[in-house]
């Protein structure tokens, strides 16, 4: 590949630098072992870009992640800044990138690796073998939805009220995302909202069926309540392939799953947007963790979510499906061997640091791409 490929890395705030500089080991390793460069630049997001410029995000960090081919994101946010207004909250950064960028289906895979079925709270025979992706719309619903704030009634009380509203196109087009995923998966999807008791869930059942019907009868469909949907995620999670959800559901349902995997350590993600003339989709790949302030600093967080979100950029930004399958299989061989960082580590597993954890990829790699 050509070094001129653009990678904005922002990684943020709280455990998301530490994180972020093991990836940039592996990104290194690609870059000599494999032919895979990239242009990196580093810029600020968050409370470190409130640190610094007073703004959670720049308008020249903004422009920067217009231009990049692929974001690589870490994490914001912390009890530093939570007296800050909520315009200038570090999260509100992250969701500039999203608003801007225009990206729409976020991607959220949920798999257990063999030897990690013991780590998970569930009983090994429901996780095992689990593989799921929970496509999430991120850019409508009442995260964005107008009007919204706080307001004092006539009695001194005050009432906080936020507005959940979608579109048909909005609706439209992360449902053919899905639909899309599902066909290279095992061709199942099911829609997740409330449509007993919101309009909006109701347009959202409403449309996706439309769609199914009009370009997608090849895969199955299936509608289901957001809260049977979280009760099935951990009674039976085996029987989902691709759910497709709102922006509300979606950031809950996804971190259930997270935790059918043994820890919100073991759980990337992508952000994509709309393919443009050339095919070509901004895109942002993060952890969804957190910043995690209370281990921050001490060296012990899990960094292989933030690389499985590589790993997703390899794959969906740059079609490297091979090397993609390389650093999961390398992930998949350090815990085969019993590494674990703290928050999946198990009786007779030998717990490493952050950069412990990076040490053993690397030698993974080694091993297995050379």
């Amino acid at each position: 590949m050509a070094a001129n490929k653009k990678i904005l890395v922002l990684p943020g705030d709280g455990i998301g630098p530490e994180v972020m500089g093991q990836v940039r080991r592996v990104v290194d390793w690609f870059a000599r072992h494999r032919a895979v460069g990239f242009d990196l630049q580093e810029g600020l997001c968050g409370g470190a870009a409130l640190d610094r410029h007073g703004v959670p995000l720049t308008d020249e960090t903004m422009a920067d992640a217009m231009n990049a081919d692929a974001v690589l994101f870490g994490s914001v946010g912390g009890p530093k800044w939570d007296d800050l207004p909520f315009e200038k909250k570090p999260e509100r950064g992250l969701l500039r990138l999203r608003k801007e960028m225009e990206l729409f289906a976020n991607l959220r895979p949920a798999v257990v690796f063999d030897p990690l079925v013991g780590a998970s709270s569930l009983k090994p025979e429901i996780v095992r073998g689990l593989d799921i992706l929970i496509i999430r719309e991120l850019t409508g619903g009442v995260y964005f939805g107008e009007p919204r704030g706080i307001e004092t009634l006539p009695d001194g009380t005050k009432r906080g009220f936020d507005t959940q509203v979608y579109t048909t196109p909005e609706i439209e087009r992360v449902a053919a995302v899905a639909f899309d995923l599902a066909k290279k998966r095992r061709n199942k999807v099911t829609s997740v909202e409330k449509a007993n008791v919101m309009h909006s869930g109701v347009l959202w059942r409403q449309t996706v069926a439309a769609l199914h019907a009009a370009k997608f009868k090849d895969v199955e469909l299936s509608h289901m309540y957001a809260d049977n949907c979280a009760m099935q995620l951990v009674r039976w999670p085996k029987q989902f392939d691709v759910i497709v959800t709102d922006n509300l559901f979606g950031d809950m349902l996804s971190d259930c799953a997270a935790m059918l995997t043994g820890s919100l350590g073991m759980l990337p993600s992508a952000s994509l947007g709309a393919p443009d003339a050339t095919g070509r989709r901004k895109a942002l790949y993060e952890p969804v963790h957190g910043s995690a302030p209370d281990i921050a600093g001490k060296g012990i967080a899990n960094p292989l979510a933030e690389l499985m979100s590589y790993s997703m950029m390899l794959r969906y930004s740059f079609d490297l499906a091979e090397d993609a399958d390389l650093v999961d299989r390398a992930i998949g061989k350090v815990l085969a061997d019993g590494v674990r960082t703290a928050d999946i580590a198990e009786p007779g597993s030998t717990t490493v640091s952050t950069s412990q954890m990076g040490d053993a990829i690397l030698g993974a790699l080694d091993r297995l791409g050379r």
